[in-house]
């Protein structure tokens, strides 16, 4: 292939987007659904849905949960966190064994961790703020789930489909949805101990799924010395995903850890109410990750990840100011999380692209970060209510941040355009 078709091929990736259909390339493209392994996706999809409802749980739970053991407000931030921290280290070590024994087993072990951990709590009980955060650490064994769905159903893709497979089994992510709306009524209904073991009905039927359904891709990659797996980590975009994700994949898990908390303490809502609010505000974030997906696929995922930091700054600046009204405060969430969920995928579309052979374990890297922005707004959300009586200021410094993602975009994003051109000739960047 010609250089000039290299670099027109690479400006489209990232973000030229313009005139797509005039490249010749780009007209053979295959259709999505036939190009691929479809009960591989949908098993990717239902295994992460259910990894993700749990992975959230104690942020709906966290109201009742903080009464009966009288927790600060620091401490619910922490606790809330906590399953969101855990995941994004165990991220990365389950995208080190998907690579190596392949995601399909690499999910079945985390779930059935999940599924012991929660039998375990609701038979003998969490009774003190350390054990909600043993529970917590346990559950970050669903947060890693997502180190084995994308790269299960991304592997089944070509090129020009990998925005739309990876948002669809993101998509997953709905499942903080299906946590904000029945946890707090079944907690109300038998106690929120009793939820933690009646969630593990629906996990182990969507086990049995995942196990029948799913398939690991004739091109997984043959195991490499583990040294060989930090590679990635010497390049400088390696360290730009992670950074792009922290802001948007860790603004929509913080937020959806924490907003029963916000409901319930700004507006003094009941923590079914709250958990409604909640879930409006998540299902429009997880709504929107596969439309993200092929929005990048369409206008490339640079022009999309700008348009996304600009519109989450500016919403969560809104928030910070502590609106007085439900409504407004609704509305603002409900934005950012449109353009975060949107940013979720676009950040995906552009990472296969960049690390197909590494898919696995950047995954790992770029998953592991979303978690650690999670983590960050979660508990800052904590430490400032408790330190001001507002939450304001957590969301001031995560608005500062995704506009600190939109100056780190604008600056590497001429670069890519020539890296990826040298990247595509078989050339070390």
């Amino acid at each position: 292939m010609k250089i000039a078709e290299l670099a027109r091929e690479g400006f489209e990736a990232i973000g030229g987007g313009a005139d797509i259909d005039s490249f010749p390339a780009r007209k053979a493209k295959s259709a999505f659904w036939s190009s691929g392994h479809t009960p591989t996706l949908i098993a990717a999809f239902l295994y992460f849905d259910l990894a993700f409802m749990v992975w959230v749980l104690l942020g709906p739970l966290a109201p009742e949960i903080a009464k009966d053991l009288h927790l600060s407000p620091a401490q619910k931030g922490l606790m809330v966190a906590t399953p969101t921290l855990a995941g994004a280290v165990l991220r990365l070590l389950v995208g080190l064994l998907a690579d190596r024994i392949g995601p399909k087993r690499t999910g079945v072990i985390g779930q059935v961790i999940v599924i012991a951990g929660l039998l375990t709590a609701w038979r003998l009980g969490v009774h003190s703020f350390a054990g909600t955060l043993a529970l917590g650490g346990v559950l970050g064994f669903a947060g890693a789930s997502f180190a084995v769905a994308l790269p299960l159903a991304s592997r089944w893709y070509p090129p020009e489909h990998q925005g739309k497979a990876m948002g669809i089994a993101g998509m997953g992510n709905s499942g903080t949805v299906l946590a904000a709306l029945f946890a707090p009524m079944l907690a109300k209904a038998f106690g929120w101990n009793a939820v933690l073991g009646l969630v593990c009905i629906p996990l182990a039927i969507v086990l049995v799924v995942y196990v029948v359904l799913a398939k690991d891709a004739p091109n997984q990659p043959a195991p490499k010395p583990l040294a060989a797996y930090l590679e990635p980590l010497k390049t400088a975009d390696a360290w730009w995903f992670m950074l792009f994700y922290g802001v948007t994949f860790g603004g929509f898990s913080g937020l959806a850890s924490s907003l029963t908390i916000y409901f319930t303490d700004q507006f003094a809502l009941s923590t079914v109410v709250a958990g409604y609010c909640t879930a409006a505000c998540v299902f429009a974030g997880s709504l929107v990750r596969p439309l993200g997906g092929a929005l990048a696929d369409k206008v490339g995922g640079v022009a999309a990840l700008t348009a996304v930091y600009i519109v989450a700054a500016l919403a969560l600046l809104g928030v910070s100011t502590s609106p007085a009204s439900l409504g407004v405060a609704l509305t603002l969430f409900v934005i950012a999380m449109l353009a975060l969920g949107t940013g979720n995928g676009a950040v995906f579309q552009l990472v296969p692209q960049r690390f197909g052979k590494e898919i696995g374990i950047l995954t790992g890297l770029v998953g592991m970060a979303g978690g650690i922005g999670g983590f960050y707004l979660a508990s800052s959300l904590g430490f400032a209510r408790q330190a001001t009586g507002g939450f304001g200021p957590g969301f001031l410094i995560f608005a500062m941040l995704a506009l600190g993602a939109l100056a780190g975009l604008t600056f590497v994003k001429g670069k890519w355009r020539t890296r990826w051109v040298a990247a595509a000739q078989g050339v070390r960047i």
